[in-house]
Protein backbone atom coordinates (compact mmCIF):
# COMPACT_ATOMS: atom_id res chain seq x y z
CA UNK A 1 0.00 0.00 0.00
CA UNK A 2 1.38 3.42 -0.94
CA UNK A 3 2.36 5.56 2.03
CA UNK A 4 1.97 9.32 2.02
CA UNK A 5 3.58 11.98 4.17
CA UNK A 6 0.32 12.61 5.97
CA UNK A 7 -1.66 14.95 3.72
CA UNK A 8 -3.96 13.72 0.98
CA UNK A 9 -3.53 15.28 -2.48
CA UNK A 10 -7.02 16.74 -2.21
CA UNK A 11 -6.42 18.38 1.18
CA UNK A 12 -8.43 21.48 2.07
CA UNK A 13 -8.70 24.12 4.74
CA UNK A 14 -12.35 24.12 5.86
CA UNK A 15 -14.44 26.39 8.07
CA UNK A 16 -18.19 26.65 7.63
CA UNK A 17 -18.86 27.51 4.01
CA UNK A 18 -15.19 28.15 3.28
CA UNK A 19 -13.30 25.40 1.48
CA UNK A 20 -9.81 26.30 0.29
CA UNK A 21 -7.92 23.78 -1.80
CA UNK A 22 -4.23 23.58 -0.99
CA UNK A 23 -1.53 23.83 -3.63
CA UNK A 24 0.37 20.64 -4.39
CA UNK A 25 2.87 20.20 -1.55
CA UNK A 26 5.82 17.88 -0.94
CA UNK A 27 3.87 16.53 2.03
CA UNK A 28 1.14 15.20 -0.28
CA UNK A 29 3.50 12.97 -2.25
CA UNK A 30 4.13 9.27 -1.56
CA UNK A 31 6.99 8.50 0.81
CA UNK A 32 10.18 7.34 -0.87
CA UNK A 33 9.98 9.22 -4.14
CA UNK A 34 13.37 10.04 -5.63
CA UNK A 35 14.17 13.72 -6.09
CA UNK A 36 13.56 13.62 -9.83
CA UNK A 37 10.21 11.81 -9.37
CA UNK A 38 9.13 14.37 -6.78
CA UNK A 39 10.11 17.21 -9.11
CA UNK A 40 7.96 15.80 -11.92
CA UNK A 41 4.98 15.21 -9.59
CA UNK A 42 5.17 18.76 -8.26
CA UNK A 43 5.20 20.30 -11.72
CA UNK A 44 1.95 19.62 -13.59
CA UNK A 45 1.52 21.59 -16.80
CA UNK A 46 -1.25 24.18 -17.03
CA UNK A 47 -2.62 26.39 -19.78
CA UNK A 48 -4.10 29.89 -19.90
CA UNK A 49 -5.69 31.14 -23.13
CA UNK A 50 -6.53 34.84 -23.38
CA UNK A 51 -8.31 36.72 -26.14
CA UNK A 52 -8.07 40.47 -26.73
CA UNK A 53 -11.41 40.99 -28.42
CA UNK A 54 -10.28 44.20 -30.14
CA UNK A 55 -6.82 42.98 -31.07
CA UNK A 56 -3.67 45.05 -30.72
CA UNK A 57 -2.33 47.73 -33.03
CA UNK A 58 0.35 45.55 -34.60
CA UNK A 59 2.63 48.38 -35.87
CA UNK A 60 3.25 49.09 -32.17
CA UNK A 61 3.75 45.36 -31.47
CA UNK A 62 5.64 43.60 -34.28
CA UNK A 63 9.35 44.47 -34.57
CA UNK A 64 11.03 44.67 -37.96
CA UNK A 65 13.63 42.03 -37.19
CA UNK A 66 13.03 38.34 -36.47
CA UNK A 67 14.92 36.38 -33.85
CA UNK A 68 15.96 37.17 -30.30
CA UNK A 69 17.87 40.41 -30.87
CA UNK A 70 14.98 42.45 -32.22
CA UNK A 71 14.59 46.11 -31.26
CA UNK A 72 11.63 46.42 -28.92
CA UNK A 73 8.57 48.23 -30.22
CA UNK A 74 6.36 50.47 -28.10
CA UNK A 75 4.37 47.54 -26.67
CA UNK A 76 7.31 45.15 -26.38
CA UNK A 77 9.18 47.66 -24.23
CA UNK A 78 6.54 47.00 -21.59
CA UNK A 79 7.50 43.30 -21.69
CA UNK A 80 11.25 43.84 -21.86
CA UNK A 81 11.89 42.19 -18.48
CA UNK A 82 10.40 38.99 -19.89
CA UNK A 83 12.17 38.90 -23.25
CA UNK A 84 13.45 35.37 -22.56
CA UNK A 85 10.05 34.18 -21.34
CA UNK A 86 7.89 34.61 -24.43
CA UNK A 87 7.77 34.23 -28.20
CA UNK A 88 5.98 36.73 -30.42
CA UNK A 89 4.58 35.35 -33.67
CA UNK A 90 3.71 37.40 -36.73
CA UNK A 91 2.27 36.04 -39.97
CA UNK A 92 -0.14 33.61 -38.29
CA UNK A 93 -3.90 33.28 -38.68
CA UNK A 94 -6.75 30.88 -39.27
CA UNK A 95 -6.76 30.68 -43.04
CA UNK A 96 -9.88 31.45 -45.03
CA UNK A 97 -12.12 32.91 -42.33
CA UNK A 98 -12.21 36.44 -43.64
CA UNK A 99 -12.57 38.76 -40.69
CA UNK A 100 -14.91 40.38 -38.23
CA UNK A 101 -15.72 40.32 -34.54
CA UNK A 102 -17.65 37.05 -34.88
CA UNK A 103 -14.49 35.07 -35.71
CA UNK A 104 -13.76 34.87 -31.98
CA UNK A 105 -15.96 31.76 -32.03
CA UNK A 106 -13.24 29.85 -33.88
CA UNK A 107 -10.13 31.45 -32.38
CA UNK A 108 -9.42 28.44 -30.15
CA UNK A 109 -10.97 25.74 -32.35
CA UNK A 110 -9.02 26.53 -35.51
CA UNK A 111 -11.49 24.75 -37.78
CA UNK A 112 -11.09 24.61 -41.56
CA UNK A 113 -12.35 27.41 -43.76
CA UNK A 114 -14.94 25.02 -45.18
CA UNK A 115 -16.35 24.25 -41.75
CA UNK A 116 -16.28 27.93 -40.84
CA UNK A 117 -18.22 28.84 -43.96
CA UNK A 118 -20.73 26.07 -43.19
CA UNK A 119 -21.16 27.38 -39.63
CA UNK A 120 -19.71 24.25 -38.07
CA UNK A 121 -17.54 24.37 -34.99
CA UNK A 122 -15.77 21.79 -32.86
CA UNK A 123 -13.78 21.47 -29.67
CA UNK A 124 -11.59 24.35 -28.48
CA UNK A 125 -8.03 23.94 -27.27
CA UNK A 126 -8.89 24.47 -23.59
CA UNK A 127 -11.64 21.85 -23.68
CA UNK A 128 -9.42 19.34 -25.47
CA UNK A 129 -6.92 19.73 -22.64
CA UNK A 130 -9.65 19.64 -19.99
CA UNK A 131 -10.89 16.34 -21.42
CA UNK A 132 -7.41 14.86 -20.97
CA UNK A 133 -6.31 16.28 -17.59
CA UNK A 134 -9.45 17.80 -16.07
CA UNK A 135 -10.13 14.89 -13.72
CA UNK A 136 -6.96 15.74 -11.77
CA UNK A 137 -8.34 19.03 -10.42
CA UNK A 138 -11.53 20.30 -8.80
CA UNK A 139 -12.55 22.15 -11.96
CA UNK A 140 -11.85 20.59 -15.33
CA UNK A 141 -11.64 24.11 -16.78
CA UNK A 142 -12.59 27.70 -16.06
CA UNK A 143 -14.16 29.85 -18.78
CA UNK A 144 -13.98 33.49 -17.71
CA UNK A 145 -14.76 36.95 -19.04
CA UNK A 146 -17.51 39.33 -20.01
CA UNK A 147 -18.25 37.56 -23.28
CA UNK A 148 -17.93 33.80 -23.60
CA UNK A 149 -17.38 32.87 -27.24
CA UNK A 150 -14.07 31.05 -26.86
CA UNK A 151 -14.78 27.61 -25.39
CA UNK A 152 -16.60 24.88 -27.33
CA UNK A 153 -17.19 21.20 -26.73
CA UNK A 154 -16.55 18.41 -29.21
CA UNK A 155 -20.06 18.79 -30.63
CA UNK A 156 -19.42 22.47 -31.39
CA UNK A 157 -21.64 23.74 -28.58
CA UNK A 158 -20.55 26.77 -26.55
CA UNK A 159 -19.32 26.03 -23.02
CA UNK A 160 -21.08 28.36 -20.55
CA UNK A 161 -18.72 30.84 -18.92
CA UNK A 162 -18.59 33.04 -15.85
CA UNK A 163 -18.65 36.82 -16.25
CA UNK A 164 -18.82 37.69 -12.56
CA UNK A 165 -15.54 38.18 -10.75
CA UNK A 166 -17.36 37.73 -7.45
CA UNK A 167 -18.96 34.56 -8.79
CA UNK A 168 -15.59 33.05 -9.70
CA UNK A 169 -14.19 33.91 -6.29
CA UNK A 170 -17.16 32.12 -4.70
CA UNK A 171 -16.64 29.12 -6.95
CA UNK A 172 -12.97 28.86 -6.05
CA UNK A 173 -13.12 29.35 -2.31
CA UNK A 174 -16.62 29.23 -0.82
CA UNK A 175 -18.68 26.08 -0.64
CA UNK A 176 -22.11 25.92 1.03
CA UNK A 177 -25.75 26.80 0.72
CA UNK A 178 -26.64 30.00 -1.16
CA UNK A 179 -27.26 31.71 2.20
CA UNK A 180 -23.88 30.59 3.57
CA UNK A 181 -22.08 31.71 0.44
CA UNK A 182 -23.75 35.13 0.54
CA UNK A 183 -22.88 35.48 4.22
CA UNK A 184 -19.19 34.89 3.50
CA UNK A 185 -19.22 37.38 0.62
CA UNK A 186 -20.83 39.97 2.87
CA UNK A 187 -18.02 39.44 5.39
CA UNK A 188 -15.50 40.23 2.68
CA UNK A 189 -17.44 43.32 1.63
CA UNK A 190 -17.26 44.68 5.20
CA UNK A 191 -13.52 44.14 5.54
CA UNK A 192 -13.35 40.66 7.03
CA UNK A 193 -11.63 37.67 5.48
CA UNK A 194 -12.67 34.14 4.62
CA UNK A 195 -9.25 33.24 6.00
CA UNK A 196 -10.29 34.17 9.56
CA UNK A 197 -11.94 30.81 10.14
CA UNK A 198 -9.07 28.74 8.80
CA UNK A 199 -6.07 30.58 10.27
CA UNK A 200 -5.64 28.13 13.16
CA UNK A 201 -5.78 25.20 10.73
CA UNK A 202 -3.22 26.90 8.50
CA UNK A 203 -0.89 27.56 11.43
CA UNK A 204 -1.20 23.96 12.63
CA UNK A 205 -0.59 22.63 9.16
CA UNK A 206 2.38 24.93 8.65
CA UNK A 207 4.19 23.45 11.68
CA UNK A 208 4.30 20.04 10.01
CA UNK A 209 5.52 21.29 6.62
CA UNK A 210 8.96 21.74 5.14
CA UNK A 211 10.26 25.31 4.61
CA UNK A 212 9.49 25.03 0.87
CA UNK A 213 5.91 23.89 1.58
CA UNK A 214 5.43 26.67 4.14
CA UNK A 215 6.47 29.24 1.51
CA UNK A 216 3.93 27.80 -0.97
CA UNK A 217 1.17 27.89 1.64
CA UNK A 218 2.02 31.45 2.79
CA UNK A 219 2.10 32.69 -0.80
CA UNK A 220 -1.30 31.15 -1.53
CA UNK A 221 -2.90 32.69 1.57
CA UNK A 222 -1.36 36.09 0.77
CA UNK A 223 -2.74 35.92 -2.78
CA UNK A 224 -6.23 35.10 -1.47
CA UNK A 225 -6.13 38.07 0.88
CA UNK A 226 -5.02 40.38 -1.94
CA UNK A 227 -7.92 39.16 -4.09
CA UNK A 228 -10.31 39.81 -1.21
CA UNK A 229 -9.04 43.35 -0.85
CA UNK A 230 -9.71 44.00 -4.52
CA UNK A 231 -13.23 42.66 -4.12
CA UNK A 232 -13.74 44.96 -1.13
CA UNK A 233 -12.65 47.96 -3.20
CA UNK A 234 -14.98 46.89 -5.99
CA UNK A 235 -17.92 46.54 -3.58
CA UNK A 236 -17.16 49.94 -2.04
CA UNK A 237 -17.44 51.63 -5.43
CA UNK A 238 -20.72 49.83 -6.18
CA UNK A 239 -22.24 51.10 -2.91
CA UNK A 240 -20.92 54.65 -3.22
CA UNK A 241 -23.48 57.11 -4.66
CA UNK A 242 -22.63 58.40 -8.10
CA UNK A 243 -22.33 62.12 -8.86
CA UNK A 244 -25.50 63.80 -10.07
CA UNK A 245 -25.50 64.67 -13.75
CA UNK A 246 -27.73 66.65 -16.01
CA UNK A 247 -30.48 64.95 -17.97
CA UNK A 248 -28.54 65.55 -21.17
CA UNK A 249 -25.43 63.90 -19.76
CA UNK A 250 -27.50 61.04 -18.38
CA UNK A 251 -28.65 60.21 -21.90
CA UNK A 252 -25.05 59.76 -23.01
CA UNK A 253 -24.42 56.97 -20.53
CA UNK A 254 -27.23 54.73 -19.41
CA UNK A 255 -24.84 53.32 -16.83
CA UNK A 256 -21.34 54.08 -15.58
CA UNK A 257 -19.61 50.68 -15.74
CA UNK A 258 -16.59 49.71 -13.71
CA UNK A 259 -13.20 50.56 -15.18
CA UNK A 260 -11.94 48.09 -17.76
CA UNK A 261 -8.41 48.15 -16.36
CA UNK A 262 -9.64 47.29 -12.86
CA UNK A 263 -11.68 44.37 -14.18
CA UNK A 264 -8.74 43.00 -16.15
CA UNK A 265 -6.48 43.26 -13.11
CA UNK A 266 -9.00 41.30 -11.04
CA UNK A 267 -9.31 38.61 -13.69
CA UNK A 268 -5.53 38.24 -13.66
CA UNK A 269 -5.56 37.99 -9.86
CA UNK A 270 -8.17 35.22 -9.90
CA UNK A 271 -6.42 33.33 -12.70
CA UNK A 272 -3.20 33.41 -10.69
CA UNK A 273 -5.05 32.07 -7.64
CA UNK A 274 -6.76 29.30 -9.60
CA UNK A 275 -3.45 28.15 -11.08
CA UNK A 276 -1.50 28.56 -7.86
CA UNK A 277 -3.98 26.43 -5.91
CA UNK A 278 -4.14 23.85 -8.72
CA UNK A 279 -7.91 24.32 -8.84
CA UNK A 280 -7.80 23.79 -12.59
CA UNK A 281 -5.22 23.35 -15.33
CA UNK A 282 -7.16 24.90 -18.21
CA UNK A 283 -8.42 28.49 -18.23
CA UNK A 284 -9.76 30.81 -20.92
CA UNK A 285 -10.31 34.53 -20.42
CA UNK A 286 -12.01 36.83 -22.90
CA UNK A 287 -10.92 40.40 -22.26
CA UNK A 288 -13.94 42.00 -23.92
CA UNK A 289 -14.36 45.77 -23.63
CA UNK A 290 -16.44 46.59 -26.69
CA UNK A 291 -18.16 49.75 -25.45
CA UNK A 292 -16.87 50.36 -21.93
CA UNK A 293 -16.27 53.80 -20.52
CA UNK A 294 -12.57 53.40 -19.79
CA UNK A 295 -12.25 56.20 -17.20
CA UNK A 296 -8.59 56.77 -18.10
CA UNK A 297 -6.76 60.09 -18.16
CA UNK A 298 -6.70 61.57 -21.64
CA UNK A 299 -9.15 59.01 -23.06
CA UNK A 300 -12.37 60.39 -24.49
CA UNK A 301 -13.29 57.39 -26.70
CA UNK A 302 -14.58 53.93 -26.00
CA UNK A 303 -12.11 51.14 -26.65
CA UNK A 304 -14.13 50.02 -29.67
CA UNK A 305 -14.15 53.49 -31.20
CA UNK A 306 -10.41 53.89 -30.69
CA UNK A 307 -9.69 50.48 -32.21
CA UNK A 308 -11.68 51.43 -35.34
CA UNK A 309 -9.34 54.34 -35.93
CA UNK A 310 -9.26 54.51 -39.73
CA UNK A 311 -5.65 55.73 -39.34
CA UNK A 312 -6.87 58.85 -37.55
CA UNK A 313 -3.84 59.95 -35.51
CA UNK A 314 -5.89 61.22 -32.57
CA UNK A 315 -7.68 57.89 -32.25
CA UNK A 316 -4.43 55.96 -32.70
CA UNK A 317 -2.81 57.79 -29.80
CA UNK A 318 -5.75 57.05 -27.53
CA UNK A 319 -5.71 53.41 -28.67
CA UNK A 320 -2.00 53.16 -27.89
CA UNK A 321 -2.58 54.52 -24.39
CA UNK A 322 -5.34 51.94 -23.78
CA UNK A 323 -3.39 49.00 -25.16
CA UNK A 324 -0.18 50.01 -23.42
CA UNK A 325 -2.09 49.96 -20.12
CA UNK A 326 -3.36 46.47 -20.95
CA UNK A 327 0.16 45.28 -21.78
CA UNK A 328 1.38 46.61 -18.43
CA UNK A 329 -1.25 44.50 -16.69
CA UNK A 330 -0.08 41.49 -18.69
CA UNK A 331 3.51 42.22 -17.66
CA UNK A 332 2.42 42.42 -14.03
CA UNK A 333 0.71 39.06 -14.35
CA UNK A 334 3.83 37.49 -15.87
CA UNK A 335 5.88 38.93 -13.02
CA UNK A 336 3.55 37.39 -10.43
CA UNK A 337 3.58 34.03 -12.22
CA UNK A 338 7.37 34.09 -12.43
CA UNK A 339 7.70 34.90 -8.72
CA UNK A 340 5.39 32.05 -7.64
CA UNK A 341 7.16 28.84 -6.70
CA UNK A 342 5.66 25.70 -8.22
CA UNK A 343 7.53 22.61 -7.13
CA UNK A 344 10.91 24.32 -7.25
CA UNK A 345 10.30 26.21 -10.49
CA UNK A 346 8.39 29.38 -11.35
CA UNK A 347 4.69 28.83 -11.98
CA UNK A 348 5.19 30.61 -15.31
CA UNK A 349 7.53 27.84 -16.48
CA UNK A 350 4.76 25.31 -15.85
CA UNK A 351 1.98 27.34 -17.49
CA UNK A 352 1.52 27.88 -21.21
CA UNK A 353 0.15 31.42 -21.52
CA UNK A 354 -1.35 32.35 -24.88
CA UNK A 355 -2.12 36.05 -25.38
CA UNK A 356 -3.98 36.33 -28.68
CA UNK A 357 -6.76 37.89 -30.72
CA UNK A 358 -8.95 36.89 -33.65
CA UNK A 359 -8.39 40.35 -35.18
CA UNK A 360 -5.14 41.40 -36.79
CA UNK A 361 -6.55 44.85 -37.54
CA UNK A 362 -9.72 45.80 -35.71
CA UNK A 363 -10.13 48.94 -37.79
CA UNK A 364 -10.52 46.95 -41.01
CA UNK A 365 -11.87 43.82 -39.28
CA UNK A 366 -8.99 41.82 -40.77
CA UNK A 367 -8.32 38.30 -39.47
CA UNK A 368 -4.79 38.09 -40.94
CA UNK A 369 -1.44 38.55 -39.16
CA UNK A 370 -2.88 38.00 -35.71
CA UNK A 371 -1.03 39.33 -32.65
CA UNK A 372 0.11 36.10 -30.99
CA UNK A 373 2.26 35.92 -27.85
CA UNK A 374 3.11 32.60 -26.19
CA UNK A 375 4.74 32.92 -22.77
CA UNK A 376 6.13 30.45 -20.24
CA UNK A 377 5.33 26.77 -20.51
CA UNK A 378 8.87 25.40 -20.46
CA UNK A 379 9.61 26.36 -24.06
CA UNK A 380 12.94 27.61 -25.40
CA UNK A 381 11.50 30.88 -26.55
CA UNK A 382 12.61 32.28 -29.88
CA UNK A 383 12.04 36.03 -29.59
CA UNK A 384 10.14 37.11 -32.71
CA UNK A 385 9.13 34.33 -35.10
CA UNK A 386 8.13 36.00 -38.36
CA UNK A 387 6.12 33.95 -40.82
CA UNK A 388 4.98 35.21 -44.22
CA UNK A 389 2.68 38.21 -43.76
CA UNK A 390 0.91 37.46 -47.06
CA UNK A 391 0.76 33.66 -46.85
CA UNK A 392 0.18 33.09 -43.16
CA UNK A 393 1.12 30.03 -41.14
CA UNK A 394 -1.96 28.24 -39.69
CA UNK A 395 -2.37 29.25 -36.06
CA UNK A 396 -3.58 25.71 -35.37
CA UNK A 397 0.00 24.52 -35.92
CA UNK A 398 0.92 26.35 -32.73
CA UNK A 399 -1.93 24.60 -30.94
CA UNK A 400 -0.44 21.22 -31.89
CA UNK A 401 2.85 22.26 -30.33
CA UNK A 402 1.05 23.44 -27.20
CA UNK A 403 -0.82 20.14 -26.85
CA UNK A 404 2.44 18.25 -27.17
CA UNK A 405 4.06 20.46 -24.52
CA UNK A 406 1.13 19.67 -22.21
CA UNK A 407 2.12 16.01 -22.52
CA UNK A 408 -0.77 15.16 -24.85
CA UNK A 409 -0.01 13.08 -27.92
CA UNK A 410 -1.25 15.06 -30.91
CA UNK A 411 -0.20 15.60 -34.50
CA UNK A 412 -3.39 17.38 -35.59
CA UNK A 413 -5.73 20.04 -34.22
CA UNK A 414 -8.30 22.05 -36.13
CA UNK A 415 -6.96 22.86 -39.60
CA UNK A 416 -3.31 22.34 -38.66
CA UNK A 417 -0.80 21.04 -41.19
CA UNK A 418 1.96 20.32 -38.71
CA UNK A 419 3.56 21.80 -35.60
CA UNK A 420 5.71 24.88 -35.00
CA UNK A 421 9.32 23.73 -35.16
CA UNK A 422 10.72 27.12 -34.12
CA UNK A 423 9.90 26.44 -30.45
CA UNK A 424 12.32 24.32 -28.42
CA UNK A 425 11.56 22.64 -25.11
CA UNK A 426 13.49 23.17 -21.90
CA UNK A 427 11.41 21.05 -19.53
Amino acid sequence: MTKFHGHNRRSFLRSGAVCIGLPLLDAMLPVGLRAEQKAVALRPKRILLMCRSLGLHTPYLFPEKAGKDYESTRYLKVLEDFRQDFTLFSGMSHLGYGGGHHTDKALLTGISAEDWNNHKNTISLDQEIAARVGAETRFASLVLGDSNNLSWNRRGMAVPGEGSIKGVFKKLFIDGTPAEVEQEIQKIATGNSILDGVRDQARGLSKSLSPADRRRLDLMLTSIREAEQRLQQDEAWVRRPKPKVSEADAKLFAEDPRRMIDRERQWFDLVHLALQTDSTRAITVNHWSHQENLQMDGITLTHHDASHHGQDETKLQQLATIEEAEMKLFAGFLAKMKATDDGGRPLLDQTLVLHASHLGNASSHSGDNLPIILAGGGFKHAGHVAFDRKNNMPLSNLYVSMLQQMGIEADKFGASIGAVSELGITA
